[in-house]
């Protein structure tokens, strides 16, 4: 029963986290920290070893978010939405695809990990698609919608029900996600 309750509470802040991302709220940040505490015991719980260490990643990038969207810290100094270049592209899908085929090894030889080679893809491609959430990269909406279809299917069988729904629910919010973002994308350049 509190294993049901923490995951509520952990979908209901998750859910809260993508809706004020889409809108640019700063205070998304927040609620992705207490979403992440709550879902690396979840994953841990659940033998998801990735999923539950990428929690402690997402908390780092919630703190550095935060940052970066309240301006603290002046990495880029234009803080808009941007696009990132093919061979940026190419790159980061490359990286991702060589880091999970290693990490499913390691977790396949040293861990019972659940699902190993998928539980890495999803894990590396969350880490860069949070990166570029925090850097207002717009194709991060595009790179989460193939990422959070393939963890419907990962929390499924690990029969987390109500994860795997959150994870349906944020398809249909990336899809806004994406049009506002890309909607102001638009805007600016026309501005500029």
């Amino acid at each position: 029963m509190i294993n049901l309750i923490i995951e509520i509470i952990a979908v209901i802040s998750a859910i809260l986290y993508l809706l004020l991302a889409a809108k640019e709220d700063v205070k998304c940040w927040y609620a992705a920290i207490i979403s992440s505490l709550l879902y690396f015991f979840i994953m841990y719980d659940a033998g998801l070893i990735m999923e539950a260490y990428l929690q402690i990643f997402y908390i780092i990038m919630a703190l550095y978010g935060l940052l970066q969207w309240t301006k603290l810290i002046q990495i880029n100094s234009n803080n808009t939405i941007r696009t990132w270049s093919n061979i940026e592209h190419f790159i980061t899908i490359s990286s991702v695809i060589i880091l999970a085929i290693i990490t499913g090894f390691i977790l396949t030889k040293y861990t019972n990990a659940a699902m190993p080679f998928l539980d890495a893809f999803t894990s590396w491609g969350a880490i860069v698609t949070t990166y570029m959430v925090a850097k207002k990269i717009l194709e991060n909406w595009i790179y989460w919608f193939v990422i959070d279809a393939i963890s419907i299917y990962l929390f499924l069988s690990r029969e987390l029900y109500l994860t795997s729904i959150l994870f349906f629910v944020y398809l249909i919010i990336i899809c806004f996600g994406y049009i506002a973002w890309r909607k102001k994308y638009l805007e600016f350049n026309e501005q500029n």
